[in-house]
């Protein structure tokens, strides 16, 4: 075999074509490291330039370089406005991403996976200026007239907002020791973010917020479709539950949950001579939720799951969750219906159906903190829940508004919390002051010697009140919906729970089963109660009339019996309190003046003037009283002619009574007292020709002209 001969002649030539060929690909390398360095710093001078076009700032970056291939760092950042305040926006100190070489010498770079490190975004508003509102994006100046009286364009705004927000989200992205800063004259904001990384759409990340003093440690993960304007976002707590900022100061509520699921499917805007209207589509979801507001409920509202599908539109001056939108609490769904208008006058408009639900999973899925009286209740068929209602605020006696529960084939197998048959029976009630302490314990039935039966009280006294107090108690389903509709009203008007609206078995209810507070929450409880109650005849009208004449405050709770109890509950203490008789011989005259006090027992002592005779408020109300009662052959025509308005206090009240030259107030009460002698408002549905409405009680509904019970 032959061998081939390398001469040192060749050996030379070939070591100098190698260290050519090395020298020019180093050469090569380093024209390309050259060049490559070169259009990156044209290029971030580029993208410099586009931003300073697009944005009134001013981009300041730090030395840039390749650490890799395809790696590109830039040593620091900075972002300040142009305009006052001058305030650097954004600085950061080391920035990464990745640059596709192929398009950097095409001339179109293309960066990606940027990764922020050590940043600071600092935002500031004053009473005047801000030094972050230019990111917010200038629209086009319309040419069409816009009507500027029907208020804030809402749709405009959060479209603009979504957009800005959305059309800056990298398609990759990663932040590392992230602050995010915010101050004004009202709030304060801290975020900050040990990681936070967007690859592919995917968000995942934890972040600590501290927002006007209320600190949360939250972590979040979801994914993002920038170019459809699509978000699915989870936020949880870590180590424990989230509490929302804001809510505190503005309404004095606190909401917390243990993780909330956001999920924005689609915006479409629409522009029109109004300035234009948004459409979004999208649900909320949350578990653990918990509301608290004192004027909601004493005790926090919780839901363990729930849920908002929602379709929401909003315009110049208009909000609507439209139809089409579901709400899930629990196993209960409902399908609800709002607009809010607010201009040229604020004017809502609310519709709720529910699903007819399984009466079970109906009780189980009722907010805990709410129906805490009838959680556990067990029962058979289905129940529908309704509700309409709308007002304009200009014209608040316009209101309207119906609500209603339809049991089919209902029936309660078991009570929870409450008994509610206990009604039926023998059983212990304890009364209470308005501010919840309790004030004496007794017994409802034959087992206290104090207890009267229906018939045992004078029939004056039955007709005058339910004539004051629930003229159609015997008639109705525990429910007046007028009565409710001018409590609301009033409410209203006066910002305050200053008339109650309630009959006679909303009081039953709420006394025996209830707290005194006035909230929307207790409204809302004692409601679905009365409804248990009447719609399942669970117990007859009498009987719950009966209860009531025996648990009812008639006086001042300081007074003491000789056998040590205290206060005035029920009517056989009250007729030997006042007058020194059993409860069956009270006449017209000393009937009307208990049903008088019944709003305010603590007022009683204000019913005479200084000669004793019964004062022009309560002469108004004896009158006015007496002659529904007339009307509706409640009492004869002689009882009627012959009323006297004088009183003989046979009994301990009488040095109780403040016989004094007190003025008297029937007409100009203080919003305080405004229900004093209130007890009804009945003057404009029955022409009995007495003066017009001095003011009515709080507990008091309204009653229909012609649709009067019969004589109990």
């Amino acid at each position: 075999m032959s061998s081939v001969r390398i001469t040192p002649s060749t050996k030379r030539l070939l070591i100098v074509i190698a260290s050519s060929v090395v020298a020019l690909l180093l050469v090569a390398f380093a024209v390309f490291q050259w060049k490559r360095q070169q259009l990156l710093n044209y290029a971030l001078k580029e993208v410099k330039a586009k931003v300073e076009r697009k944005y009134p700032v001013i981009i300041t970056l730090g030395p840039a370089q390749f650490v890799g291939f395809k790696t590109v760092e830039i040593a620091g950042l900075s972002l300040v406005p142009k305009a006052a305040p001058t305030d650097t926006l954004l600085t950061a100190k080391r920035l990464q991403a990745s640059l596709s070489v192929r398009s950097l010498f095409a001339g179109r770079p293309v960066f990606s996976g940027l990764e922020i490190i050590t940043a600071r975004l600092t935002a500031r508003k004053t009473a005047t200026s801000d030094n972050f509102g230019f990111l917010i994006k200038k629209q086009k100046t319309s040419t069409v007239p816009r009507d500027t009286t029907k208020g804030t364009n809402y749709g405009l705004l959060l479209n603009t907002a979504l957009e800005t927000a959305f059309d800056n989200v990298p398609g990759e992205a990663s932040f590392r020791d992230f602050y995010v800063s915010y101050l004004s004259p009202r709030h304060t904001a801290l975020l900050r973010l040990p990681e936070l990384k967007i690859q592919d759409g995917d968000i995942s990340g934890r972040l600590t917020a501290t927002i006007d003093s209320v600190a949360n440690e939250l972590g979040i993960s979801g994914h993002i479709e920038p170019g459809d304007y699509a978000l699915t976002a989870r936020v949880f707590g870590v180590g424990s539950s989230v509490q929302l900022p804001y809510v505190p100061r503005r309404f004095g509520a606190l909401v917390s949950f243990d993780t909330v699921l956001v999920r924005l499917d689609s915006k479409d805007f629409d522009d029109d001579d109004t300035g234009g209207h948004l459409t979004v589509r999208g649900s909320l979801a949350a578990r653990g939720f918990s509301l608290y507001h004192p004027k909601l409920a004493s005790n926090e509202i919780e839901v363990k799951a729930g849920a908002l599908n929602f379709i929401a539109t909003l315009g110049r001056g208009t909000a609507s969750l439209d139809k089409g939108s579901e709400m899930v609490v629990n196993k209960l769904r409902l399908y609800p219906e709002i607009s809010v208008r607010m201009k040229p006058s604020r004017a809502v408009r609310i519709k709720v159906e529910s699903a007819e639900t399984a009466a079970n999973d109906f009780f189980s899925s009722l907010p805990t903190g709410i129906f805490d009286a009838t959680q556990g209740i067990r029962g058979s068929g289905t129940l529908t829940y309704r509700m309409h209602g709308d007002v304009d605020l200009a014209r608040v006696d316009s209101l309207h508004f119906d609500s209603s529960l339809q049991g089919k084939n209902f029936a309660v197998s078991s009570f929870g919390e409450e008994n509610l048959n206990q009604l039926n029976t023998d059983f212990a009630y304890t009364a209470y002051n308005d501010k919840g302490d309790s004030l004496r314990t007794f017994h409802v039935g034959p087992s206290n010697p104090d207890f009267t039966p229906y018939n045992d009280v004078s029939p004056y006294l039955r007709a005058a009140i339910t004539t004051a107090e629930d003229p159609r108690f015997f008639a109705h389903h525990g429910f007046m919906e007028k009565a409710f509709v001018k409590s609301a009203i009033q409410n209203i008007k006066e910002h305050r729970f200053a008339r109650g609206g309630s009959t006679i078995s909303m009081q039953l209810v709420k006394n025996v089963f209830l707290s005194r507070q006035k909230t929307v929450g207790r409204k809302a409880e004692e409601a679905l109660i009365v409804w248990l109650i009447e719609n399942t005849h669970l117990v007859s009208k009498q009987r719950m009339f009966e209860v009531y004449l025996n648990i009812i405050e008639w006086g001042p709770s300081k007074y003491r019996w000789p056998s040590g109890k205290r206060g005035i509950y029920g009517v056989k203490e009250a007729a030997l309190f006042y007058y020194g008789k059993r409860p069956d011989e009270l006449t017209l005259s000393e009937s009307l003046y208990l049903a008088s006090i019944i709003p305010k027992p603590k007022f009683a002592r204000y019913s005479f003037d200084a000669y004793g005779g019964l004062r022009r408020s309560t002469r108004y109300f004896f009158r006015l009283i007496a002659d529904i009662m007339a009307a509706r052959n409640l009492i004869t025509g002689a009882d009627r002619e012959n009323l006297p308005y004088s009183l003989n206090l046979n009994g301990p009240a009488r040095q109780y009574m403040a016989f004094a030259a007190r003025p008297d107030t029937t007409r100009s009460v203080s919003p305080a007292d405004s229900s004093q002698f209130e007890p009804l408002n009945l003057i404009d549905l029955l022409n009995t020709g007495a003066a017009p409405d001095a003011g009515v009680n709080s507990n008091a509904p309204d009653v229909e002209a012609g649709k009067a019970p019969k004589q109990p």
